[in-house]
């Protein structure tokens, strides 16, 4: 595939800190025109409305929250290249899973991605000096049609532990998944660093899964180029 795009973003930000905020909320919008150049020009539209909010409810008690709905219109998903597809699941997606492991899936397991996307986590934080301790609940799903379904949604829960630095808060998370499916770790340890250098926070993640001594742990393999678009966090 051969891709031409021409994305925008609007952000619109209350938020009193870019890499570890206590209260306000953000929003922004992201719209790309796309053509797919192969066999033959495909054009679609790609957008993800995203929304995080933060609430101090007394001093180092902070309740977060996130939203995200993507779409792609305009083209079938087999006319889409694999990296301007939608992916969930991962440390920066939906906690208690693989790395893009939700979602529609090839004969062999693997994931092919999807044209539209749902995700939601809500955590509840205490910070006591330069620790911090956290509780989650995350939620979302792919979808092979345009329009996401809002259903069979897949929920991960977990706790975690938080380092807080001068460049931002370095991450360490432990999650399952409810109701957990054949070939689904029971249990996946997150670690990440956020940093900023004049832009928005990027996320660096590790992904472990822990299983029983008689699963088969599928091969990790390294995150592709596009992965940082996925890597994001509350």
């Amino acid at each position: 595939f051969y891709v031409a795009a021409l994305p925008g973003q609007v952000t619109f930000d209350t938020t009193d800190s870019l890499l570890d905020p206590t209260q306000g909320f953000r929003l922004s919008a992201k719209l790309s025109p796309e053509a797919s150049l192969g066999s033959g020009t495909q054009i679609y539209g790609r957008g993800l409305l995203e929304g995080t909010a933060y609430f101090q409810v007394d001093d180092g008690i902070i309740i977060a929250g996130r939203t995200r709905v993507g779409s792609i219109a305009g083209a079938d998903r087999e006319l889409i290249a694999p990296s301007r597809r939608y992916y969930a699941g991962g440390g920066g997606s939906v906690r208690g899973f693989g790395y893009q492991e939700l979602g529609p899936k090839d004969i062999e397991d693997r994931p092919i991605g999807g044209r539209s996307l749902v995700e939601a986590a809500a955590e509840v934080r205490y910070r006591f000096g330069d620790y911090g301790i956290v509780g989650f609940v995350d939620a979302g799903q792919v979808y092979t049609s345009s329009t996401p379904g809002f259903d069979n949604l897949r929920y991960g829960v977990g706790i975690g532990g938080r380092f807080y630095t001068n460049f931002g808060p370095l991450r360490v998370d432990v999650a399952t998944p409810i109701n957990r499916q054949p070939g689904e770790s029971r249990v996946s340890v997150y670690t990440s660093a956020s940093y900023t250098q004049l832009r928005p926070p990027t996320i660096h993640t590790c992904y472990i899964p822990v299983a029983p001594a008689s699963t088969k742990i599928k091969q990790i393999r390294p995150l592709p180029k596009y992965a940082s678009h996925n890597l994001t966090t509350i």
